[in-house]
C-alpha cells in the first residue's frame, strides 16, 4: 500500500526539482527512495544529449547536509554494453537504452545511503546517481540511421549534460568530489576522471573510484580474445575512440580501441585513484574469462553456480586468472595516490550494496570492511592497498552465486547484462 501511494505522488508530479520531493524514505523497509529528475533540454539539437532510443538522459539526487553540503559524489550506473546495431536496438527498448522504461525511484544504499551508521564517510554529502542509457559506459558520440532504425549513441554528452544540470545546484562550488560507478559504471569512471575536474573549482579535492570495473584485456579459457574483439566492434559502433584518452590511444596507435580496457588508460589518469574489485569478479567469470562461446558443452556450469563445486583444475585457472588482474595492477600498486581493495569473494558490485559496504557481516581485509578502507584512501587517514589472499582463505566472503548470475554467463553475450 505504502509502495503504491508513492507511485501516484510520483506520477501525478511528474519530474519535480530535486529540492521539493527529492527523495521519499519508507520507514518501515529503512530504504532512501529518490526520485528521477530528467536532464532539462538536453534533446534539443545543439545539445542532442539522448539514451539510445531518444528520450532524454537522468538522474537521481540527493542532497548533502551541514558540513557535507558543498561535497559530491557522483556514481555512475552500470548494466553492460552493446556492440551492434541489433544488440544496441533490443536495448533501446528496456530500461538501458531509454528513460521512458527506467524505474522512477532508486534505491540509494551503501557508499549512497545517508545513514551515518552505514556509510559513515559520506552520508551527509550531495549524492548523485547517473541512469545509464547509451551502451557505452557513457563513452560514445554517433548515431545509426536506416529507413527502419534510429540509434542515439550519445554517452559523452549525457555525461557532459548531466555535470553542467548539476552545477548550479551546488557542484560548482564543491570543496570534495568523489566520483564511482559500478560495472560498466566502473569503467566509466576511468574514462571521465580526468575530466570532471574541468567543471569543479581547482581548489577542490577530486578523486575517483571504480567498483568492480577493472576488466581484463585477457584470453578466455579457449585462447581467445572474446572481450578484446567484443571492445573493439563497441569502440567503432559508438564513436568512442576520440573521447578516450589521448595520450593512451597515440601510444597504442591501431589499435587505441584497447584504451577503452581500464588496465591500459589507467596509467594515463592523473586524478587520484581507488580499484576497488573482486579478483574472483562474478561477470567477470562468466564473460570474459569462461564466455558461453569458450564452453559449448557446459563443463563449467556448476562450477559458475557455486566455486565449491569447481573442480581443481577449474579452481587453477581461476587462480590465473586472479593472477592475470594482480599483475595488470603491480605498477599502479605502488602509486603514491592510489588505493586498491582486491578481496576473493566471488561477487560483482560491492559499494551499492549495503551488506559488502558496510556492516556487521562486510567483506574485510585486515579487519576493515570497504567503506574504512576507501574513506581511509580519501581522507589521507591511513594505509588504503589491499589485497586478499587467494580463494578459498578469506572466511569473511559470501559466495554464493545468484542463480541469475549463472544463466547469463551460460546464455548470454556482455551486451545482455
Amino acid at each position: 500500500m505504502m509502495m503504491s501511494a508513492l507511485w501516484v505522488v510520483v506520477m501525478l508530479l511528474g519530474v519535480t526539482p530535486w529540492r521539493s520531493i527529492h527523495c521519499l524514505e519508507v520507514k518501515q523497509e529503512k530504504r532512501l527512495l529518490v526520485a528521477m529528475t530528467l536532464v532539462p533540454h538536453a534533446d534539443c539539437r545543439l545539445i542532442d544529449a539522448v539514451c539510445l532510443d531518444g528520450s532524454p538522459p537522468a538522474y537521481h539526487l540527493h542532497g548533502g547536509l551541514g558540513s557535507g553540503a558543498r561535497n559530491w559524489l557522483l556514481q555512475f550506473e552500470g548494466g553492460g554494453w552493446c556492440n551492434d546495431v541489433a544488440s544496441c536496438a533490443a536495448r533501446s527498448k528496456t530500461r538501458r537504452g531509454s528513460t521512458r522504461y527506467m524505474n522512477k525511484l532508486e534505491v540509494f544504499s551503501g557508499i549512497l545511503s545517508n545513514d551515518s551508521t552505514a556509510n559513515p564517510d559520506f552520508y551527509d554529502w550531495n549524492r548523485v546517481k547517473l541512469r545509464y542509457c547509451d551502451g557505452a559506459s557513457f563513452g560514445g558520440d554517433s548515431e545509426f540511421l536506416n529507413s527502419t532504425t534510429t540509434l542515439y549513441f550519445r554517452g559523452q554528452r549525457i555525461w557532459k549534460a548531466i555535470v553542467l544540470d548539476l552545477l548550479p545546484k551546488g557542484l560548482i562550488q564543491a570543496d570534495k568530489v568523489l566520483l564511482s560507478g559500478c560495472s560498466a559504471g566502473g569503467l566509466a569512471t576511468f574514462l571521465h576522471c580526468d575530466d570532471l575536474t574541468r567543471f569543479v573549482p581547482e581548489t577542490a579535492t577530486v578523486k575517483c573510484i571504480s567498483d568492480a570495473g577493472f576488466f581484463l584485456d585477457v584470453r578466455d579459457v579457449s585462447g581467445q580474445y572474446t572481450i578484446r574483439s567484443f571492445f573493439s566492434s563497441l569502440v567503432s559502433l559508438q564513436g568512442v575512440q576520440k573521447n578516450l584518452n589521448p595520450n593512451c590511444t597515440s601510444s597504442y596507435g591501431l589499435f587505441a580501441y584497447q584504451c577503452f580496457f581500464p588496465q591500459h588508460a589507467l596509467s594515463y589518469i592523473r586524478t587520484p585513484y581507488f580499484i576497488l574489485n573482486s579478483a574472483y569478479d562474478v561477470y567477470q567469470f562468466h564473460h570474459i574469462f569462461v564466455p558461453p562461446s569458450a564452453d559449448p558443452r557446459g563443463r563449467w556450469y556448476r562450477c559458475k553456480l557455486n566455486p565449491m563445486a569447481c573442480s581443481p583444475i577449474q579452481i587453477a585457472i581461476l587462480q590465473g586468472f586472479r593472477n592475470e588482474m594482480l599483475k595488470a595492477l603491480e605498477s599502479f600498486e605502488g602509486s603514491q595516490n592510489g588505493g586498491m581493495f582486491i578481496n576473493s569473494c566471488f561477487t560483482h558490485c560491492q559499494s551499492e550494496l549495503q551488506e559488502a559496504w558496510f556492516g556487521p557481516n562486510s567483506p574485510r581485509l585486515h579487519n576493515k570492511t570497504i567503506a574504512e578502507v576507501v574513506g581511509d584512501w580519501y581522507f589521507g587517514r591511513g594505509m588504503a592497498k589491499e589485497v586478499d589472499c587467494p580463494y578459498p582463505c578469506d572466511s569473511t566472503c559470501d559466495d554464493l552465486i545468484p542463480s541469475n548470475q549463472v544463466l547469463e554467463g551460460s546464455q548470454e553475450s556482455p551486451c545482455q547484462k
